[in-house]
């Protein structure tokens, strides 16, 4: 995507302090929680130098002569060996939203200042014990990171992230597209890590269900006060940032914010509603309090 299409939002605020021991701790959370293993827990369909025992036969020439198991051997009278599997390193996979309506926020910080706070916690799980983080970005033309472990991942995220949001008119395909790229290019079992405001159609459900039946998934969303109800503040004039559809309203008719509250409560159920369905994690984060210790409470 051309910087064209991208601006950091003027009232960026950042995720606000994450102290290293209370995101260690969530990135071991994140990790049992969203993928049920860590890596070396989970066995490789090959053979090969690892901890875990595949098969423990006779010997054969031109087996390693260090794979020969002592006891196995002493209580047949026959030279054994152990065949054991490789452990294979975990994948996670981000999907990132940045479309513009991450840019709004109107308690603590922005959407996406809680989205870029989630990312940095998810990319320390992603690379302990030696796993890989691969990244892919939904608004506008979507971007992918391949995997890379250590360091390496880590910068190439905070670059990404320091791109900022879609500007606000540039057309956003969804999350759809992008799950479903998701489900060709991850062809090992991993965990995929979803951090969006899921607004709009739910058109991604089949394609989060398909992640589903091969991976872990946890959908963490992030909202604003303000998208749930209306405060009684008279005329405004209101654009939709994907969009640019301009709406005038009164809210100061109370008719008006309860019918906003209601359709607001219908869409959020119905968003919990795909996500459970898919067999995924649900997180709801807010752009009010403190995003890292409700993160916390979450994955206990």
């Amino acid at each position: 995507m051309s910087g064209a299409q991208l601006r950091v939002p003027p009232a960026r605020q950042g995720p606000g302090p994450a102290p290293a021991a209370l995101v260690d701790a969530l990135a071991l959370s994140l990790a049992r929680r969203g993928s049920g293993v860590l890596p070396g827990d989970r066995l490789s369909p090959g053979v090969g130098s690892g901890t875990e025992l595949a098969q423990l036969r006779p010997y054969q020439i031109g087996d390693d002569v260090r794979q020969i198991d002592p006891a196995a051997s002493a209580r047949t009278g026959v030279p054994h060996v152990r065949l054991q599997v490789p452990e294979r390193i975990l994948t996670t996979w981000l999907i990132y939203d940045r479309s513009a309506s991450m840019a709004f926020g109107t308690a603590d910080r922005l959407k996406s200042d809680v989205a870029e706070g989630v990312a940095g916690v998810v990319a320390r799980a992603a690379t302990r014990h030696g796993g890989r983080l691969a990244v892919l970005t939904a608004g506008g033309t979507s971007r992918m990171l391949a995997p890379r472990g250590g360091p390496h991942a880590k910068i190439g995220l905070r670059r990404l992230l320091e791109e900022g949001v879609v500007v606000d008119g540039v057309p956003d395909r969804g999350l759809a597209p992008v799950l479903h790229r998701c489900g060709r290019v991850a062809r090992q079992p991993g965990l995929v890590v979803v951090v969006s405001d899921f607004r709009g159609e739910l058109d991604w459900q089949r394609a989060m269900r398909a992640l589903g039946a091969r991976h872990r998934v946890l959908a963490v969303e992030i909202r604003d006060p303000r998208e749930e109800r209306l405060e009684p503040a008279g005329r405004l004039s209101l654009v939709d940032p994907e969009t640019g559809e301009l709406l005038e309203v009164d809210t100061s008719r109370r008719g008006l914010r309860d019918r906003f509250e209601a359709a607001a409560a219908v869409e959020r159920a119905g968003v919990a509603a795909a996500v459970r369905r898919a067999a995924a994690v649900h997180v709801v984060l807010s752009t009010r309090g403190d995003w890292l210790r409700a993160l916390g409470r979450a994955l206990r």
